[in-house]
């Protein structure tokens, strides 16, 4: 960082608030304003994003000697953005070109009019860059915009800020040499050019979750689509509406431990060296078991939405259109448990390998390895059978979970949790005798005591045994089964 040059951009020093540091290195004095009691750190920046724009066109325009960082003060009002700003301890660089970045979603236009005030009959100003949009009828900033504002014209400072944008590390007094920069973790990135245009010439783009995050204080949550092939799982049950063997019930609580304490194990200085980032689980059994539904109950008490990947559908005929769709996933995800379901469909045992065919699924097997081991969270792989998944994939786990058949015991409690609390039913119906009659997983008795309670509901009369049982002999034969 250039912090002797009077041509870059510095912070003037301010005294300590909030944890956020000032650094001093600027010739000139800039009067200080304290922010309006009342005014929102949003609102805020983007008065301090105009008089810095301000600031340097003056300096450009010759109506200052020099550049002169306006000060600021950094405060802290509780919302996304500060706490972004202060816990991420940005530079005043990054602070900036994130302002520059977030500048069309806040503002109709904020440039047009600093700009007209130098340039009063219009023309070209193609220093200052930026282009317009479809819709949007203001000035986009791009990389361009951002090395004016920082560098003016010095060619020195803006062949390294260039470096910046596009993802280099850029020195900071202070600054640890592992700490990432907005673009290295992907908050604000710089649009890719074709066709021979510059690079600098693309615009600032900012992540459409920080875009959510920083402008209406909630937390973005993708859609599936084309553009990410994952569904997000929520569920209103608890762990007690849940039936494990206790041997699901052990492993799953080594889950638990490492989404506790993993960031204990992460800091410690001989393990958080040695061990690879975030946790990799194996859930197998039938369908209905409850594998997802596990999964959504450790998002759910953990804190952490959990997104479902089914391999069946990502997995694609194309060549390299496999990795394209996950690379879609790994991209976005951040403090989330993936669910990736149907894992045999990529990860079932190979033969040797005897064709292109061959060779590419091998490379889409490797890439999605690659993925989940970089994965800093909990990655779950989900599989109805155990022995379709090569052994070789397993052993990678740290934990492999089995999900059974319920046994009798497990049944009747299956039975008497999923029965309605408000819908009568037929007090005489012996739930231990169904639960040791007919060998039905959880899914499988949702689904029956539902159609019983629809059929009764509709008939105006209690639930009776005859509509369990018809409920059964349905699900059985859904199944392909016969009772």
């Amino acid at each position: 960082m250039f912090w002797n040059k009077k041509d870059q951009l510095t912070l003037t020093a301010e005294p300590k608030r909030n944890g956020h540091n000032g650094h001093s290195e600027s010739n000139g004095q800039s009067e200080h304003r304290d922010p309006p009691k009342g005014q929102s750190f949003l609102s805020r920046s983007v008065a301090i994003l105009t008089d810095v724009v301000e600031a340097r066109l003056n300096h450009h325009f010759g109506k200052i000697d020099a550049f002169v960082q306006p000060t600021f003060a950094i405060v802290d009002d509780g919302s996304l953005f500060a706490r972004y700003v202060i816990e991420q301890k940005l530079t005043v660089e990054e602070y900036i070109t994130l302002l520059l970045a977030l500048s069309p979603h806040m503002h109709a236009d904020i440039f047009t009019a600093l700009i007209r005030k130098h340039l009063p009959k219009g023309g070209e100003f193609a220093e200052f860059g930026g282009v317009k949009g479809v819709n949007y009828r203001g000035i986009i900033p791009t990389g361009e915009t951002a090395l004016f504002i920082l560098a003016g014209l010095n060619i020195d400072a803006r062949m390294r800020y260039a470096g910046w944008l596009k993802g280099d590390a850029l020195d900071a007094p202070g600054q640890g040499a592992t700490r990432k920069t907005i673009f290295q973790n992907g908050v604000v990135t710089l649009e890719e050019m074709k066709g021979g245009e510059p690079e600098m010439s693309g615009r600032l783009l900012v992540s459409p979750e920080k875009i959510t995050e920083f402008l209406t204080e909630k937390k973005w949550k993708p859609t599936f689509g084309s553009n990410f092939p994952a569904t997000l799982l929520e569920t209103k049950m608890e762990w007690d509406d849940v039936v494990l063997s206790p041997q699901t019930e052990r492993e799953l609580q080594m889950i638990k431990h490492w989404l506790a304490y993993h960031p204990v194990l992460t800091a410690d200085r001989n393990l958080g060296k040695r061990t690879k980032p975030g946790y990799r689980a194996l859930f197998y059994g039938p369908p209905g078991t409850g594998k997802t539904l596990t999964a959504s109950l450790l998002g759910k008490e953990y804190g952490l939405d959990v997104y479902r990947i089914d391999l069946s559908l990502v997995v694609s005929k194309y060549i390299g259109e496999t990795e394209k769709n996950l690379q879609l996933v790994f991209d976005k995800a951040q403090d989330w448990i993936l669910f990736f379901d149907e894992a045999d469909a990529l990860f079932g045992k190979r033969t040797n390998v005897q064709s292109a065919h061959d060779r590419f699924a091998n490379q889409e097997v490797s890439f999605l390895l690659q993925k989940i081991e970089e994965h800093p969270g909990l990655v779950i792989l989900a599989t109805n059978f155990r022995n379709n998944m090569d052994q070789a994939f397993i052993r990678r786990f740290q934990t492999v979970v089995p999900f059974n058949l319920p046994t009798e015991q497990e049944s009747t409690l299956l039975w008497n949790h999923t029965m309605p609390a408000d819908i009568p039913y037929d007090t005489t119906i012996s739930l231990p005798a169904l639960a040791r009659k007919y060998e039905l997983t959880g899914a499988s008795i949702l689904n029956i005591v539902q159609a019983a309670s629809i059929r009764a509901l509709s008939e105006d009369r209690p639930i009776s045994e005859g509509d369990l049982l018809e409920a059964i002999r349905n699900e059985y034969y859904k199944n392909g089964k016969s009772v």
